[in-house]
């Protein structure tokens, strides 16, 4: 049984609201993760205002936009989940009440990405504004290129994130312990991002490889928008196809799960 349009229509914006309650329930948690970002962000500032000092010109960008480069990279981590997360599948895999989600009369995919924007719109606000306005602040950052296109980067961004950490939770499924998948998922996204380094200084076909991979459209892509470096009608439609790769990946894992689930512990 799956529900009607109107009573879909209806459920997933009630569950993008609970989503962004829920988080916004744990107000502490967020001020103490923007702290965290911001200290990071003037850490990775200097080390970047350094470098390109030393290398003017570096990767497209003068030292005005690698320092707005590194703030709004920041502000991603939360919104994002760059550090992986941010989803309750894995536990409930393993508690087996995930077989209770499989079998509700709406997609289950659908319902976590529901909650995941709401958690993602909650944590842009908390965690991503003071990074960059105190960035502002002590350094001074450009203004947005195009701001309408900078935010749809953003909410496209959230979708391929989520797309990804569904596919990594949807995996415990078929494996005993999810903890290696965390931490391929942790390396490799906050790598091929861009939240280390800004992956337009990477030469050669490694460069256009990263730039080419899911996990550039979180951080990189945004950036670039707001940096008016990438066109945007290029970035959003390069971000709008990964999400639709991911999110069909992982409607086939969803439903191969339902055929088969192997629950750790009964």
């Amino acid at each position: 049984m799956i529900l009607g349009h109107g009573a879909a229509v209806s459920l997933y914006p009630r569950l993008a609201w609970y989503g962004f309650r829920r988080h916004a329930t744990y107000w502490a948690a967020a001020l103490a993760g923007a702290f965290t970002n911001t200290v990071f962000g003037v850490l990775r500032a200097y080390v970047l205002i350094a470098l390109w000092q030393a290398r003017p010109g570096l990767g497209g960008y003068d030292v005005a936009g690698v320092v707005t480069y590194t703030f709004l990279t920041q502000a991603c981590i939360g919104p994002m989940q760059l550090f992986g997360g941010g989803l309750d599948l894995p536990q409930r895999i393993r508690t087996g009440d995930v077989a209770l989600d499989l079998v509700r009369p709406a997609s289950l995919q659908l319902w976590c990405l529901s909650e995941d924007l709401g958690r993602a719109a909650y944590l842009f606000v908390a965690r991503g504004a003071p990074p960059t306005l105190l960035g502002a602040l002590l350094f001074g950052i450009v203004a947005p290129h195009a701001p309408a296109a900078f935010l749809a980067s953003v909410a496209l961004g959230v979708v391929v994130s989520f797309g990804w950490r569904y596919i990594v939770a949807l995996a415990t499924c078929w494996v005993m312990d999810d903890r290696g998948l965390a931490v391929f998922s942790l390396v490799v996204t906050t790598f091929f991002s861009g939240l280390m380094l800004p992956l337009a200084i990477f030469p050669g076909w490694f460069g256009s490889l990263a730039r080419a991979l899911p996990w550039s459209a979180m951080a990189q892509v945004p950036a670039d928008v707001y940096l008016g470096t990438a066109g945007p009608a290029r970035a959003l439609a390069f971000q709008a196809m990964w999400a639709a790769v991911l999110l069909a990946l992982g409607a086939l894992m969803t439903g191969a799960a339902r055929r088969k689930v192997v629950i750790q512990g009964g």
